[in-house]
């Protein structure tokens, strides 16, 4: 029997503001590097279908022994070549932008978006900067004991990779590539951007 206790990590943490930029009414809802489909879980409760691809066979295989009633439907692929029909009122993407073409994979999730569709992507940037490593050194001791009261856990066989842009290089090429995008950076080590397409 799969275990389907509750975990929670700096990913689930960005979950929230992702449920609640799901446009009301949405009809179908895209879940980039879905990992264990945890996400993908919880949007199935707010869009009438919803789709989660990843590149990883272990954690696509661990989604869809999770996948209970109104499950999503699970793609093992890469999302950069994948087949997709595109056209999606809502397309999310947590953690998993920097183990990808960060320009190719934004501007993918910006095409398979209808008009008047939202985006939302979570991610990680290196620190660079002065002001970078500032921030870190402030929020590290917040990170390290909002872990340890959360007892932070993840799936087993996660994959990881080191982010390759800095944060000032993400929030550059999101203007560039989305309009009128939304730029945030959160405490847990996060950044955020949010937009909505043109109609």
């Amino acid at each position: 029997m799969p275990q389907t206790e509750p975990y929670w990590n700096t990913n689930v943490a960005r979950h929230p503001d992702v449920l609640r930029a799901v446009p009301g009414g949405c009809r179908t809802a895209l879940d980039v590097g879905c990992g264990d489909g945890l996400l993908a879980r919880k949007l199935a409760a707010r869009a009438e279908r919803v789709t989660g691809i990843d590149s990883s066979p272990a954690m696509i295989a661990r989604a869809r022994e999770l996948a209970t009633g109104n499950a999503p439907a699970l793609v093992e692929d890469d999302f950069l070549t994948a087949v997709l029909p595109g056209g999606y009122d809502f397309v999310c993407s947590i953690t998993a932008i920097h183990h990808m073409d960060f320009d190719a994979a934004l501007t993918r999730m910006r095409d398979l978006l209808r008009p008047g569709g939202t985006l939302v992507v979570a991610g990680l940037a290196r620190e660079v900067s002065a002001a970078d490593w500032v921030a870190w050194a402030a929020a590290a001791p917040i990170v390290r004991i909002t872990k340890l009261l959360r007892r932070a856990r993840g799936p087993v066989g996660m994959p990881a990779a080191a982010p390759g842009l800095s944060y000032a290089e993400v929030r550059t090429a999101a203007a560039r590539l989305l309009p009128g995008v939304r730029y945030r950076r959160h405490v847990l080590r996060r950044y955020s951007l949010v937009w909505h397409k043109p109609g």
